[in-house]
């Protein structure tokens, strides 16, 4: 496990972000922690977060022209990432979509930037693969090429089949899908660190049960 990857983890519960108890998922699955990122929810909380965002983009040396958020989540990621990257001086252009299509003003469902080229997807996790899926349907349309998707959490479970979620928009699309922190992170945090005896053993239970091998 790296440093940022143990920070992000400290960052996740400090701002409870990452949380232990019952939870249903998409999935209709008990699980035993849950990931809600909406809960970076104030201006120094959405810094730090783009930032981990970019400095991720960086390190994986991925080629992209462009980012693009889905709506809703990925709107406030997909603003905060262009920011910190553009500190870092890598100053690209980044658009949203809307859910419906505006019928006045400049009309259409995409705010920002164009899509062109490279178009790299800021989203929070996969679980469905709903809005990856709709985000290239926007991306071709628009002539443009599906370069990859980043997302705060991979976790690590199967999605309809032996695949995990982010393994099936991965194999579909032919493109990396790169992950912050995966599960797998979190139960190596969980080994070294204090307090967490209960949630690690649920979570190992969970992963026995719906991890991917």
């Amino acid at each position: 496990m790296t440093s940022s990857t143990s920070l992000f983890i400290e960052f996740a519960l400090e701002k409870k972000v990452l949380q232990f108890g019952n939870f249903l998922t998409k999935a209709g699955r008990n699980s035993p922690y849950f990931f809600n990122l909406g809960a970076f929810n104030d201006g120094q909380s959405l810094k730090y977060l783009g930032e981990f965002y970019a400095n991720k983009i960086i390190d994986t040396k991925i080629e992209f022209d462009m980012i693009f958020g889905p709506a809703y989540k990925g709107i406030p990621l997909v603003s905060s990432t262009s920011i910190a990257l553009s500190n870092k001086s890598t100053n690209i252009p980044y658009s949203f979509n809307r859910k419906e299509a505006k019928n006045h003003g400049e009309g259409g469902n995409i705010i920002g930037s164009a899509i062109k080229g490279k178009v790299l997807v800021i989203d929070d996790v996969i679980s469905a693969g709903t809005s990856i899926n709709e985000s290239y349907d926007s991306i071709r349309a628009n002539g443009a090429k599906l370069a990859g998707v980043v997302v705060a959490i991979d976790r690590q479970e199967k999605g309809g089949g032996a695949l995990s979620a982010t393994q099936e928009i991965a194999n579909k699309y032919s493109i990396p899908v790169i992950s912050i922190i995966n599960l797998q992170d979190i139960i190596k945090y969980l080994e070294t660190a204090s307090g967490f005896t209960n949630e690690l053993e649920l979570i190992k239970k969970y992963q026995n049960t719906y991890g991917i091998i």
